[in-house]
């Protein structure tokens, strides 16, 4: 069953098991310590306070009686009996004392029991030891302190009055009462309080050495589970620790190498895609190079048309003004020879141009064939890019963009190659217009007028072809350009491919 959990229940199990380890042996401790603090409680709250106030009550009395037996002393000076009197009132309040203490304790009902007897033999006890007390002051201020001593000396001395008789004989009689009131009653009294007593502390002794017996065997089971969760806690943690890291590490190694393997195949696809992306953008930068030069040297070759151009056509007006000024002389052959001359020179740079103009043809369908060529990369680069997925989002971009600029270029090529055409048949229409001039010299006029006509198209024509060129070459920068672009994203995911490697080699580690 613990083989189909997923790896989230797995690990929640593990932990829920460690915790109610935990918590077991966590248990067992304040069981023990609980029952310790029970056994302490009933020592140090109940029993203990009660049999130090039951002690201080037992001492209290014992203290009266001792004091009682000196004040019944016949021959006790008045300091003394004074100092006895004062050990009574401290008695008592030690007394009152020891009442308070033990009455804020609780008690059990056999102790609530004993306690009830107590307090009647104590009661009793307390009324004879104030009738004692009594007859002691009263004896007292009789002032015959020995009343046996006083009796013998009047008998010797044969001094008996009927006063001093009945004074001796008062005193007699209230120190027999005395006696007898304090060996009868008072004594018995006091015996039965102190059994009492006694039994009451017996009573909470017996609860203490309970409770300290109580708290022994809380210490020693305490110990023991202590020692028991140290050795079996432990011994089960590891034992289960062995058993869950097989049965989770295991499992989330082979995935970690699945996973692993699948990066690795991806990396090598997205290397071999970067690679044929760099070939293709180097085989861009070289095109659009290429491109660049043909372009510019087409631009010269353009220039130089419209330059040869504009000298045809100011030769033409030349003529042109020559035949205007002679047009009386024009049988003469001087004259003749010179027209002549000149529409000869003029068909010779006119054939000239007719050459150049050719040349830029063979230039413009060179730029068309590297448009082309430029367009089939780019087409390349964004299936490449297709390829790579998300990492070759930017190539795509940037291949379609140098798609649009190689069209922009073929059609920039075409519109030179019409150009030229033109030129052509204008050039052609001037060379064949100067033969005829070179043949008559009645048609000069109209010649000449054709061939200006025909040299101011020609230098419109070479204009407008320089201003296509210049198109391209600016077309071709942006090419340029956007192959730079190409080449640096192609390094950054050349660096991301190598950040993916380390990564791997991590992930290999790990599993």
């Amino acid at each position: 069953m613990f083989q189909k959990m997923t790896l989230q229940s797995r690990l929640t199990s593990s932990f829920i098991f460690m915790g109610v380890l935990v918590l077991g042996v966590a248990t067992i401790g304040w069981n023990g310590s609980n029952r310790l603090s029970q056994s302490i409680d009933t020592l140090g709250n109940n029993s203990l306070p009660s049999v130090a106030g039951l002690w201080k009550i037992n001492e209290g009395q014992t203290q009266i009686e001792s004091s009682e037996r000196l004040l019944f002393d016949p021959n006790i000076t008045d300091d003394e009996r004074q100092a006895a009197l004062e050990r009574v009132d401290k008695a008592w309040k030690q007394i009152e004392a020891g009442f308070q203490q033990y009455e804020e304790t609780p008690r059990g009902a056999d102790e609530d029991r004993l306690y009830k007897q107590f307090l009647q033999d104590w009661d009793s006890w307390k009324q004879a030891h104030q009738e004692l007390l009594r007859m002691e002051r009263e004896f007292r201020q009789l002032n015959l302190s020995n009343p046996w001593e006083q009796q013998a000396e009047l008998l010797t001395q044969n001094k008996q009055t009927p006063d001093k008789i009945a004074a001796l004989n008062k005193a007699l009689d209230l120190r027999q009462e005395m006696d007898i009131h304090g060996a009868n009653r008072e004594e018995p009294l006091f015996e039965a309080a102190t059994d009492s007593v006694l039994k009451v502390i017996d009573v909470n002794e017996r609860i203490a050495e309970e409770s300290i017996k109580n708290a022994n065997q809380a210490v020693n089971q305490a110990t023991f589970s202590v020692l028991a969760g140290i050795i079996v806690g432990p011994t089960l943690a590891v034992i289960f620790g062995i058993y869950f890291s097989q049965t989770i590490a295991k499992p989330l190694g082979e995935k970690i190498t699945g996973v692993v393997q699948r990066i690795v195949s991806s990396s090598t696809e997205i290397a071999v895609t970067v690679a044929q992306q760099e070939r293709t953008a180097t085989q861009q930068a070289a095109s659009v190079n290429q491109t660049t030069t043909t372009m510019n040297e087409l631009g010269a070759a353009a220039r130089q048309s419209a330059s040869q151009a504009e000298l045809a056509a100011a030769g033409a007006q030349q003529v042109l003004k020559l035949v205007d000024g002679h047009s009386s002389h024009v049988s003469t052959t001087g004259l003749g020879l010179s027209l002549k001359e000149s529409v000869q020179q003029m068909a010779e740079e006119i054939s000239r141009l007719s050459e150049q103009t050719s040349q830029i043809g063979s230039i413009s369908d060179l730029v068309r064939d590297l448009a082309n060529q430029t367009n089939i990369l780019a087409l390349n680069a964004a299936v490449e890019a297709a390829r790579a997925g998300d990492h070759g989002k930017g190539f795509a971009v940037v291949a379609a963009e140098i798609r649009k600029l190689a069209d922009q270029s073929r059609k920039s090529a075409e519109r030179i190659n019409g150009l030229v055409s033109d030129v052509q048949k204008s050039t052609n229409s001037t060379v064949m217009a100067a033969d005829e001039g070179t043949k008559t010299v009645e048609g000069i006029v109209t010649a000449i007028n054709n061939i200006t006509t025909n040299s101011q198209q020609i230098s419109l024509t070479a204009k407008q072809q320089a201003i296509a060129i210049q198109q391209v070459v600016d077309a071709m920068n942006l090419i340029d350009q956007g192959a730079l672009q190409t080449a640096s994203g192609i390094a950054q995911t050349k660096a991301e491919t190598q950040n993916l490697s380390e990564t791997v080699l991590e992930l290999r580690q790990i599993a």
